[in-house]
């Protein structure tokens, strides 16, 4: 049963905590190239096992796209988001939605005691909530009508 104000880790343990990332020498190109390939909006920049940036869709069209740059040729580091918002596995969902509308941002790496456990974006955390939602609401039906809770 999911409830409505869950918390990070429970979205971790539903989704997995599969991270994709790239280091910061990599090709704009070759960072876009394996977003597309592994379908995510976002990757992580880890140098040295550390994590130092976020490079997302938005800061390719904001930072090379629509500045003239060549992406074969510029670098990740170039680009990167450099200071990381970050979440922990015990924040909630609400805490996720207000650091994401606030920062104008759409992706959180989870982190706990500088490890990274994991990444969430704007639409998992929509989707918890919707999923915990519509839970309520049939048992509130069931509860109406007479039945028992499942």
């Amino acid at each position: 049963m999911r409830q409505t104000t869950g918390i990070i880790s429970d979205i971790l343990k539903y989704k997995g905590s599969q991270v994709w990332s790239t280091p910061p020498h990599a090709t704009v190109y070759e960072a876009i190239q394996l977003m597309a390939e592994k379908n995510v909006g976002a990757l992580v920049v880890v140098q040295d096992g550390r994590l130092t940036g976020i490079i997302s869709e938005r800061d390719y069209t904001r930072k090379v796209i629509l500045k003239g740059k060549a992406s074969k040729e510029t670098t990740v580091s170039e680009i990167l988001s450099g200071s990381v918002v970050c979440i922990t596995p015990a924040q909630t969902v609400e805490d996720g939605l207000r650091l994401m509308t606030d920062r104008h941002i759409r992706h959180l790496p989870v982190v706990d005691n500088d490890q990274l456990l994991g990444i969430v974006s704007i639409g998992d955390l929509v989707n918890w909530i919707i999923s915990a939602q519509s839970h309520t609401i049939q048992q509130l039906q069931s509860y109406i009508t007479g039945g028992y809770p499942t």
